[in-house]
Formats: C-alpha cells, sequence, structure tokens
C-alpha cells in the first residue's frame, strides 16, 4: 500500500468525468487499498479516485461504520433533504452548506465486480453524494448556499 498524492484547488482533473471500471484485477485492488490508506492519512471520511488523479468511477467511505468501496456506483433515488456543512480533502481548510438529499439509494460493485445495493441517510448520504460528484467533476464548492467559509485554525 502507498499513501497518494491528494489533488487540490485547481487541479484540471478534478473537473473531469471519470470512466467506468471494467477490469476488477489484482491492479484496481491495489488501488483501493492504496486510497484506503491515503484517506486515513488526510484523516478523512472519503475519497474518490479523481482526487488521486485517476480518472476511473470509484470512491470509498468510512464515517466511522467501516470501510465501503464503491465502484461504477449509479444513485438510484433520492429522498427528502438535509442542509449541512461540507468540506473536502482537495479543498483543504474550506467549508460550506450545501443541500443533500436526506437518503440515497445506490447500487455499485465491489472490488470483485458483484453488484450491491444500499440505503443509507443522514452522513453516509452525504458523503456519497460529495464523493459520487467527484465522479463527475463537480466539487462541493460549486454547491454552497451562501460563501464558502475558510477555517483559519493553525494560521500563523
Amino acid at each position: 500500500m502507498a499513501i497518494r498524492t491528494i489533488r487540490v484547488e485547481d487541479d484540471p482533473i478534478l473537473r473531469k468525468v471519470s470512466r467506468p471500471v471494467i477490469r476488477f484485477d489484482e491492479s484496481l485492488h491495489s488501488l483501493l487499498n492504496d486510497m484506503e490508506e491515503t484517506m486515513r492519512n488526510a484523516y478523512g471520511v472519503g475519497l474518490a479516485a479523481p482526487q488521486i488523479g485517476i480518472l476511473k468511477r470509484l470512491f470509498i467511505i468510512d464515517i466511522g461504520e467501516g470501510l465501503v468501496e464503491f465502484i461504477n456506483p449509479i444513485i438510484i433515488s433520492e429522498d427528502d433533504e438535509q442542509l449541512g456543512d461540507e468540506g473536502c480533502l482537495s479543498l483543504p481548510g474550506r467549508f460550506g452548506e450545501v443541500k443533500r438529499p436526506l437518503t440515497v439509494t445506490i447500487k455499485a460493485q465491489d472490488r470483485f465486480g458483484q453488484y450491491f445495493e444500499l440505503t443509507k441517510s443522514e452522513l453516509f448520504a452525504r458523503a456519497i453524494c460529495h464523493e459520487n460528484d467527484h465522479l463527475d467533476g463537480t466539487i462541493f464548492s460549486d454547491l454552497v448556499i451562501g460563501d464558502l467559509q475558510y477555517n483559519h485554525e493553525g494560521d500563523e
């Protein structure tokens, strides 16, 4: 496993649309393992492949309930709405209020190509939508209601 560099700010790869994963092989497993190590090293709760410069339709999430890998994800339903602050490993120190569905149902594949479906609410639903947006070149700051805020903790 290796810690990958997280793409930040105006890196053009963050605005590109990712391609579907076709091969479910050892290189995919290595990528997913690297993504987990990278996310945990950065104290994140989610990471999408474009954030480490890989234009593949996959992301990972762990909000404290265990790691879930989503490959070729499709959100198949959304219900209600929630408002809440979001941040992003690709926009360090920035956050803002974003409207998201309260509950989402997503269909995806695991690292072996097996399909699964999950229905998640609240923070997990927010994370799914946030990471899925990365696969289409959308960053949370595009959706912020009002102004993007800056966390000045640790500033000199």
